[in-house]
């Protein structure tokens, strides 16, 4: 007897130590000492070099499947079928992000990109990426960042997403079930590799080149809504457009605009970069109707870069938006609304172009990025990183993440890189503290972003370098009843942001870099 006592013992504690040993590696630190931090002052104006590159992420659906009920939502008991295109006897399926879990791709409906503009002034050299995808967590950053041939002679790259909706989980949040992930290991091989190919054909295709900047700062309002009160928008419509100093030829353009890519909504189970494609699409080639050009296009690459999108920001189902060119007016989620948004932003950005007086001949890049740790008090988060739903771990100790913050300036503009869905509030003001907020406090994040940012041009770039969800003003912050503003439920947000310190400790680290 004491024998199987004994036995009995041993297991449960080989059970205990592999269960120790599984969690150490979900949650062990994959770049131990990494930091990304630089100080690189801007110098004498010269002449500036740009190049662009655009690579397609899109994956090859093999395996396709029947949505029998229509739910959008892969489940066998329910009778639908699949295809096993690729004969290995089970259902290899991409897992859409950004809506309810189990929503596999059924096809791709236009390219999604790896898009990038490197910029060189003779002294230091910029990439600033944007991925048609969810998010893009710091480690996939780092990875990115390895794989860059030295040849290439990248200062420092910004790798960031446009957060669309309705392309492949590259956070793992969006699987099969809610404790199983939805990352493709191949597929997120495949977007690191391309991400880093961008910047290295962007990086060969540089010339010499002039700089337009130009925005719109109203246009745009009628085609955002927000969810969460109070009421504060980033509708702003911003762009860079580079001219080939020779030639005078349109290289590329860089726009930045504050709304989540999910106008076709979750019922559509097709790949699709959402309003960003008829965006590039448009300031690229022009806007036709029946065959008709009716506007010309600029030529060249753009790449779209979102902007401060917490809150959040959203063209929802209910939400009008009228085509500017036939006039018809789609309030329910379809491709031909996302087109009808997408050529709007287009027309609006091609005449602020048109307008702009501000021309860059000479210029000269100022870089400043940090590396620091949040604390990752969100308890589902936490789960995320035990059952390696999440492929990051722990840094500078037990619930603990690794970020990051940068600010690009150049001429008349600056950049500021946000790793999250930062609430508008906090970049141009209007934080409040509801009386049934959790804490009873005045805002912590003051001044304004806006306020504090150098330039004319003042671009955030959100989702960029990391994605560690909804940046909440701490003030605003409201997980238990009674909620915000007499609501009924819990508002939307706090569910997938790391913790109440978030907001306080991301704005403090982009003030010093402001500042500095």
């Amino acid at each position: 007897m004491k024998k199987w006592l004994f036995r009995i013992f041993l297991f449960l504690l080989a059970v205990a130590l592999g269960l120790f040993i599984w969690l150490w590696r979900n949650g062990r630190d994959r770049f131990p000492g990494y930091k990304a931090d630089l100080n690189i002052k801007a110098s004498a104006p010269a002449q500036l070099k740009v190049g662009f590159a655009a690579l397609s992420i899109a994956p090859q659906i093999e395996d396709t499947w029947v949505d029998v009920n229509g739910d959008a939502q892969f489940k066998e008991k329910d009778g639908d079928t699949w295809t096993d295109g690729n004969r290995n006897g089970r259902f290899d399926g991409y897992y859409l992000a950004g809506f309810q879990n189990a929503r596999p791709a059924q096809g791709v409906h236009d390219p999604i990109w790896a898009r990038a503009m490197v910029i060189d002034d003779g002294k230091s050299r910029v990439a600033i990426v944007s991925l048609d995808i969810i998010g893009f967590g710091n480690d996939d950053v780092i990875r990115v960042r390895k794989k860059i041939k030295p040849a290439a002679g990248i200062t420092y790259a910004m790798i960031g997403s446009t957060h669309v909706h309705e392309a492949p989980d590259m956070l793992g949040i969006w699987g099969p079930g809610d404790y199983k992930s939805g990352l493709n290991p191949a597929y997120s091989t495949m977007v690191i590799e391309k991400a880093a190919q961008a910047i290295e054909q962007a990086v060969a295709s540089l010339r010499p080149a002039h700089l337009v900047f130009a925005q719109d700062l109203e246009g745009a309002r009628h085609l955002i809504t927000d969810t969460r009160l109070p009421l504060v928008y980033d509708h702003g419509l911003k762009l860079v457009k580079a001219i080939d100093a020779e030639t005078k030829r349109t290289l590329g353009t860089l726009v930045a605009w504050g709304n989540h890519p999910e106008t076709t909504w979750d019922r559509n189970l097709q790949i699709t970069s959402d309003f960003p494609h008829y965006l590039r699409e448009g300031l690229e080639k022009g806007i036709r109707v029946n065959d008709s050009l009716k506007v010309e296009g600029l030529g060249g690459t753009v790449v779209y870069v979102t902007g401060a999108v917490g809150g959040l920001m959203t063209t929802p189902p209910d939400h009008a938006v009228r085509d500017t060119f036939t006039g018809k007016v789609y309030t329910e989620p379809s491709f031909e609304k996302a087109k009808a948004e997408g050529e709007q932003l287009a027309l609006l950005g091609i005449l602020a172009l048109r307008r702009s007086t501000d021309t860059l001949k000479t210029g000269s890049l100022g870089i400043r990025a940090k590396t620091f740790n949040i604390p990752l008090d969100n308890k589902l988060y936490r789960l995320g990183v035990a059952l390696n739903i999440f492929n990051r771990g722990y840094t500078g100790g037990f619930g603990k993440m690794r970020t990051e913050v940068a600010l690009l300036t150049l001429g008349p503009a600056s950049f500021l890189c946000v790793p999250g869905e930062i609430y508008p509030e906090l970049v141009y003001g209007g934080i409040e503290n509801p009386a049934e907020a959790d804490f009873k406090m005045p805002a912590h994040e003051y001044p304004p972003l806006m306020q504090v940012m150098p330039g004319k041009y003042q671009f955030i770039f959100g989702l960029m370098n990391d994605e560690i969800g909804y940046i909440i003003p701490k003030s605003e912050w409201d997980l238990e009843a009674p909620y915000l503003y007499g609501a009924k439920e819990q508002l939307y947000g706090e569910i997938n942001s790391c913790g109440p310190e978030t907001a306080t400790l991301v704005y403090r680290e982009l003030v010093r870099l402001c500042k500095d």
